[in-house]
């Protein structure tokens, strides 16, 4: 029995996850570290992974993608993050971009921009954040006002991750006043758009093949670019995000794996005072302590993305996933430089690699306080129906 839990998976999601176990074994593992150092975006990566269909698994068959499960997905994204965080962080920026479309698409938009997307690896970019709208989404200041027959688009997006290399950008912007209950909306923005100017690249701790950016708009698009409904942007924002969660989950518990299997394979050769150090309890309980807590962060993982296959909301269990994966991984990290020590913290090292390119886990799609507000909401709730 592996002491990691493993999940029963179906024949799709382990056909997936093989798919992209083969790619990362022949070609992302072996240029992670590289991609680190130069902080090069792996535009050789781009093109196995629309060929073998793993870019697209999520898009559904009739817009050409693989019509896959969000269980398959992150079977996917953790078994890719596993060697190397960058190509895993690229995967989970393709999903967050499109799923807006998929869930509040109209049809010759999901045509247009997933078809893109499985067929020809046009990227979709999610552009919510701003400079002081991060956590609190509903305070953007990008600002979409009616101009003739379309829309006049004005403001900074940023912490595009992917933003680099994106095709497309689903643009949130305010479109009624701060007090009203619908104040935001979403528009597809395409790159080449006249007054759309993607800048500023960030040199980043972790994920260094990401290209994570700033954009700038003051563009006008046409009525047919508005996605789901005038007003319910921020609902379709949030949903999406939902998604992203489990599939953050996932990366972070890949980047934890490959980092807890170095450790585990150092202490199980690494002899001191006669034996090797995982015998000793310092270490081995460290070990232990990590692949319990990656365990339960798995099921926990699995059980959300099978909810939201099932059609249930996952609100809360998404939060939970995300919460406790990237806080179990970054203990397992933590764990795996300790357990290295000396060799742990200097470079080139996996677990070094791994120490960094983890930490994001827990801020993007939500930090780790918003996880906690999400569940703590719900708890909220919950006792206030049971008092009724």
């Amino acid at each position: 029995m592996a002491a990691i839990w493993e999940a029963p998976l179906d024949s799709e999601a382990l056909r997936w996850q093989a798919a992209a176990k083969g790619l990362t074994d022949r070609y992302f593992a072996p240029a992670a570290h590289s991609i680190d150092q130069e902080q090069r975006y792996p535009v050789e990566h781009l093109q196995p992974l629309r060929e073998s269909g793993v870019s697209g698994l999520f898009i559904p068959t009739r817009y050409g993608g693989g019509g896959a499960s969000l269980t398959a997905l992150v079977a996917a994204v953790e078994a890719i993050a596993e060697g190397c965080g960058s190509t895993a962080a690229i995967m989970a920026a393709l999903s967050l971009g499109a799923f807006p479309v998929l869930l509040g698409g109209t049809e010759a938009q999901k045509q247009t921009l997933l078809g893109g997307l499985a067929e020809r690896g046009e990227a979709v970019n999610f552009a919510l954040s701003e400079r002081g709208a991060g956590s609190d989404a509903s305070a953007i200041e990008t600002t979409a006002v009616r101009e003739g027959d379309g829309w006049r688009i004005r403001g900074e997006k940023c912490w595009l991750g992917n933003g680099g290399h994106s095709h497309h950008f689903i643009v949130f912007a305010r479109t009624a006043q701060a007090d009203s209950r619908h104040a935001i909306t979403a528009f597809w923005v395409p790159r080449d758009t006249e007054g759309a100017v993607v800048d500023f690249y960030e040199d980043k701790m972790g994920i260094r093949g990401t290209t994570t950016t700033n954009l700038k708009v003051d563009v006008r698009v046409p009525q047919s670019s508005v996605v789901g409904e005038i007003g319910h942007g921020l609902r379709l924002a949030l949903s999406t995000l939902n998604v992203g969660r489990v599939v953050v989950a996932a990366q972070a518990l890949g980047i934890a794996l490959c980092s807890y299997r170095a450790a585990c394979r150092f202490a199980a050769s690494r002899k001191t005072f006669g034996r090797s150090i995982i015998d000793h309890q310092g270490i081995g309980f460290m070990l232990a302590d990590s692949a319990t807590q990656l365990s339960a962060a798995r099921m926990m993982m699995y059980e959300a993305s099978r909810a939201y296959d099932e059609g249930r909301d996952i609100g809360t269990l998404g939060a939970m996933a995300k919460l406790f994966a990237s806080e179990a991984s970054h203990t397992a990290c933590d764990h795996a430089v300790q357990i290295l020590a000396g060799r742990g913290y200097v470079k080139p090292n996996v677990v070094e690699r791994c120490y960094r390119d983890q930490r994001i886990t827990e801020i993007y799609e939500g930090t780790s306080e918003i996880q906690r507000l999400v569940i703590a909401r719900a708890i909220k709730r919950e006792a206030e129906i049971q008092a009724a």
